[in-house]
């Protein structure tokens, strides 16, 4: 049985920047500065780091304070509501994604894979995205979030354990694979051996990906027998 981890931002949807839109506001509503966040880049981070790092960058004396990175955090699912609301806002399923999930269900069925997320997102915000995209975020049996932790190298092993109580199967190794699209997908499953299936939709390359160690590397994940392989190789 393999545990089949998906990122979201870069490699299920795109949001248009209504993510990086409602942050930059949550942070200047609760701290007063969004730091230097025109030059930041978002990709790879989860939500409470992204908030924690720019107020460093910033300088300001509490960027280290639990309750003022969760109060930012709450501060942005609800700007996230009201910007995933917009009349003019556009959530895309990347190409391929439909087609893909669609023809993991019959491995699931057949218990052969669970299907989750692995998401630096918090997963309230996680929720808004995957259905501002038509995406039923109960589809996925399990998940790993910002929310449960900062580090994203700590997700992994929270969606292994999470699968482990629901299906009574322990995943290790192999049995894990993390779909995502930066070196930080790649990186944070390193360490318990999960195998990557990296794509090239977000801001990083084929050829970055494939520097960064991955198991197999897409351009995109529209060739469904193609990805269907690796994930199952």
């Amino acid at each position: 049985m393999r545990l089949i981890l998906f990122d979201i931002d870069g490699t299920l949807l795109w949001t248009n920047g209504a993510g990086r839109r409602a942050i930059h506001r949550a942070l200047l509503d609760e701290m007063g500065t969004a730091g230097p966040i025109d030059g930041y880049r978002f990709d790879g981070k989860t939500d409470p780091q992204i908030v924690r790092e720019l107020l460093e960058l910033a300088g300001h004396p509490d960027a280290r304070s639990e309750t003022c990175v969760t109060a930012v955090c709450r501060r942005y699912v609800d700007l996230l509501t009201a910007e995933l609301a917009q009349p003019t806002q556009v959530t895309k399923l990347y190409p391929g994604i439909s087609e893909l999930l669609t023809a993991l269900e019959p491995h699931e069925a057949a218990g052969r894979a669970v299907v989750g997320l692995l998401t630096g997102n918090v997963e309230h915000g996680a929720t808004l995205k995957l259905r501002s995209a038509g995406l039923d975020p109960a589809r996925f049996v399990v998940g790993a979030f910002g929310s449960d932790s900062g580090r994203r190298s700590d997700l992994p092993a929270i969606a292994a354990e999470r699968a482990g109580r629901k299906t009574g199967h322990r995943f290790i190794g192999a049995d894990l694979v993390i779909v995502g699209d930066t070196p930080d997908d790649v990186a944070c499953g390193r360490p318990i051996g999960a195998r990557t299936v990296a794509v090239a939709t977000g801001f990083y390359d084929v050829a970055a990906l494939r520097a960064a160690g991955a198991t197999h590397v897409f351009q995109d994940l529209v060739d469904t027998p193609a990805v269907l392989e690796a994930l199952f190789s």
